[in-house]
């Protein structure tokens, strides 16, 4: 298994002292606890009290500023300081450089929303999810196959998690993306598990010409023609409402460019191989299928690839019980096996994505 340099130099042999180790070992057994009173330093405002006090606060001044007991004050107080985030000298507390990223870094923010909403009780059948291969964490909230299935039924609060880290994840390598797209001059594209149709909305907005077809399951293409109703560009983009786990159902043709975003990760290995076979038959010899995925073992930084492999879990608990976040070298192997040839990759798109650009196999 190849690692980029950064991965390489993390993973390869052990970092960590034996108390470091065993430090970590310990805040592993504390992780909800960990988490929770992290995602309440945020939300009661306490966090940002201590950013906007350069000499401190007192555990009484917090309480005072916040509302909160002292008692509350102080019991999520003295747990931050054992975590990290906040600093206490002369009985005065102040935030930490942890700290200031737990509220300043927007990917944090989406990440904690993201697993508190949409993950926290599900992951308690993380177990059962992996020994059945089914996504056990989702009956919390309704009896569907898949999370995609019941996107549109999910709690308001929910529903809005799941698109904000969906949405941040990949529009931030919109504008690179299109530039690449575009350079061929489609006509028409294909927007495979277009979700809400920021991409097809992006890509009618880049140029006043392409036709954009979104394929997705039947809910999905709904609320897509909800979302992008009246918008500039919405005149040119239409709905194709299929599962595309029906291997009896082609995939319509004639396009000059398929796009997949985000979108084989919610996909067992196999599965990507026939989806991508699928896409392939309905090609011609011209067309260009695209790929961008964050896959794990490219990333520039250690810390990107940390989140997206615990982002695998999600899969795992919630979304399908069978999906990953991708090493690039089985979505290459998915690739070839479905009669496709890569050829370009592009790296560090957005928040570390890859971009494939395939041609079929002549």
């Amino acid at each position: 298994m190849k690692l980029s340099p950064a991965l390489e130099k993390s993973y390869a042999s052990e970092r960590l002292s034996a108390l470091q180790a065993q430090r970590l070992a310990h805040e592993i057994s504390f992780g909800p606890v960990v988490f929770q009173v992290s995602r309440l330093m945020v939300k009661f405002g306490i966090m940002q009290l201590l950013l906007d006090s350069a000499a401190g606060l007192t555990t009484d001044e917090v309480s005072a500023g916040t509302g909160l007991s002292r008692y509350a004050a102080q019991t999520l107080l003295e747990s931050s300081l054992t975590i990290g985030t906040v600093h206490c000298a002369e009985g005065r507390f102040t935030a930490s450089k942890a700290g200031w990223f737990l509220l300043n870094d927007p990917l944090v923010s989406v990440n904690m929303s993201f697993n508190h909403d949409v993950n926290y009780l599900g992951l308690f059948r993380l177990e059962e999810a992996l020994l059945n291969g089914a996504p056990e964490g989702l009956k919390v909230f309704g009896e569907w196959a898949t999370i995609y299935e019941g996107l549109s039924e999910l709690p308001a609060q929910v529903r809005k998690s799941w698109l904000d880290f969906d949405h941040y994840y990949s529009d931030a390598a919109f504008d690179e993306a299109l530039k690449v797209v575009f350079a061929r001059r489609p006509r028409t594209l294909l927007d495979v598990g277009g979700n809400t149709g920021r991409w097809a909305l992006r890509c009618t907005d880049y140029d006043p010409d392409v036709r954009v077809t979104v394929m997705d399951l039947p809910a999905q293409v709904e609320m897509m023609k909800r979302r992008t109703a009246g918008r500039k560009g919405a005149d040119r983009i239409s709905g194709c409402a299929a599962d595309l786990l029906d291997r009896r159902a082609p995939f319509p043709a004639g396009f000059d460019a398929i796009w997949m975003s985000q979108f084989l990760d919610c996909f067992p290995d196999e599965e990507v191989t026939r989806i991508l076979a699928r896409a392939a038959a309905s090609m011609s010899a011209d067309a260009t299928l695209f790929i961008m995925e964050t896959f794990w073992d490219r990333q520039r930084f250690e810390t990107a690839a940390y989140c997206l492999t615990q982002i695998s879990l999600y899969f795992t608990a919630m979304a399908n019980g069978n999906s990953k976040m991708y090493h690039s070298e089985d979505m290459m192997r998915c690739t070839e096996a479905a009669g496709l040839e890569i050829e370009n990759i592009i790296d560090g798109a957005g928040k570390g994505h890859t971009l494939l650009v395939c041609r079929k196999k002549q």
